[in-house]
């Protein structure tokens, strides 16, 4: 087949994606992605934010020595001693599929191996994010929203975004407070209302009007070529069901939040904007969970190899410590600055009244990154990563705990992604390489 074959019908054209049919040779494997259907959630507006951190942490300074819930603080984590009950300490869980460097935030949400499938340089699989925005879809006018300091995908390996979606395409992120204010809080005019109304209302499926060449070209292919395609399919027809879903929204009006104070000409590149650029930046998301306009939100707070601290050093660099006390002091104070800005949006949220609890306590935090800097030579490992758990009490989520496990066994970070996911309602037992839920975490 010729790489740019196209199905076309009257009024409508599809290209489509490359199929091994269109190349010289085939066989690429099934990759499994390991998730099953799930039912929409019976929660009452369970939330869930996922907070990235690049290059790993001093994890010599970051794991509390013991366990349980009588732990004492480590020299890093004690920078959270404010709010200790409200967080769960995770060491000694990985990703066991993943090759470790600076891939982390490609892997952190999906637990893939993304060299895994024959014949591909990088294949990666849905985050557990987007399974929870799946499940929240209709309610808010965003089903998720991205977040990072370079807008945008980026590049494999090097992912601006945590989220992926069914297929393992990255979702683009957005980096400035002033476009995310803009594209959350600021109305459209009615002109304006009315030309996208007018698109809405003269599309119609294009998988509908190929529909009689698509199942022509079906008979054509191989099993490899039939999924890849359904793949395909399937996505295109999300993408009509997303714009048909924000047609209903046209007329309903945007939440009415005043940019006073909010600081959106931030930069986050910029060394003396950068602790502000943070803060509104979850500031923003904050405001996005109380007007209800999402209830997912992914922030990649710095793309990995890259990264800054509270003063502008160059995280990244100091990530490659080779065992220095002085850039492993560094790192520990990059490290404390961040948990700094989570300490402020934990107790944001636990504030925040909602009902007869607190906002918190249906919103979970997931906060961590996706490479261990270690101690020795700086290997960045996928062992051991450092990780925290915060809020989601309201749906079952224990806290004010040092959860330890054998690093060396490696026990998968999806079993945490998977206990997330059953505590938002989500019915499956199955997510990545998980092994079951996370003893201790409920």
């Amino acid at each position: 087949m010729n790489r740019r074959f196209v199905l076309r019908a009257t009024g409508a054209s599809l290209l489509l994606p490359l199929l091994d049919a269109m190349l010289p040779r085939s066989g690429q494997a099934d990759d499994g992605t390991g998730f099953s259907p799930w039912a929409k959630s019976d929660a009452k507006h369970p939330r869930l934010i996922c907070c990235y951190i690049p290059n790993g942490v001093n994890i010599a300074e970051w794991v509390p020595k013991d366990v349980g819930t009588g732990y004492t603080l480590s020299p890093t984590l004690s920078a959270l001693a404010s709010i200790r009950n409200e967080f769960t300490v995770l060491s000694g869980l990985g990703h066991p599929g993943s090759e470790g460097g600076h891939s982390g935030a490609d892997t952190w949400l999906t637990g893939a191996n993304l060299k895994g499938r024959p014949g591909a340089d990088y294949a990666n699989s849905i985050s557990v994010d987007q399974l929870l925005a799946a499940a929240h879809a209709k309610a808010t006018r965003y089903p998720s929203l991205q977040l990072s300091d370079l807008s945008g995908t980026g590049s494999a390996g090097h992912s601006h975004t945590l989220s992926f979606d069914r297929n393992g395409t990255p979702l683009p992120s957005e980096n400035s407070p002033r476009r995310l204010f803009e594209r959350l809080f600021v109305p459209e005019n009615a002109a304006d209302r009315a030309a996208a109304l007018r698109r809405y209302t003269q599309r119609r499926s294009i998988l509908d009007d190929i529909a009689a060449e698509a199942k022509a070209l079906d008979k054509k292919l191989g099993t490899d070529d039939k999924r890849k395609l359904d793949e395909y399919y399937t996505s295109v027809r999300e993408t009509e069901q997303q714009v048909g879903r924000l047609q209903g929204w046209i007329d309903v009006p945007k939440p009415k939040v005043p940019e006073t104070g909010l600081g959106l000409n931030m930069q986050p590149a910029n060394a003396h904007d950068r602790p502000l650029w943070l803060d509104v930046m979850l500031q923003l998301s904050y405001l996005s969970f109380v007007t209800d306009t999402t209830r997912v939100i992914t922030f990649e707070w710095s793309r990995e190899a890259g990264g800054f601290g509270g003063g502008g050093e160059n995280h990244h660099e100091l990530s490659h410590h080779d065992g220095s006390p002085d850039k492993l002091k560094k790192l520990a104070e990059i490290d404390k600055f961040h948990l700094s800005r989570l300490e402020r949006f934990v107790k944001l949220l636990a504030a925040t009244s909602e009902g007869e609890s607190r906002m918190l306590d249906r919103t979970m935090i997931v906060y961590g990154s996706g490479m261990n800097s270690g101690t020795g030579t700086g290997d960045h490992s996928p062992k051991n990563l450092p990780l925290l758990l915060a809020g989601g009490k309201a749906l079952g989520l224990k806290h004010g705990q040092h959860l330890a496990f054998d690093q060396e066994r490696h026990p998968p970070l999806a079993n945490v992604l998977l206990t997330l996911l059953q505590k938002s309602g989500i019915e499956t037992d199955k997510f990545s390489d998980a092994t079951g839920t996370l003893a201790g975490l409920t």
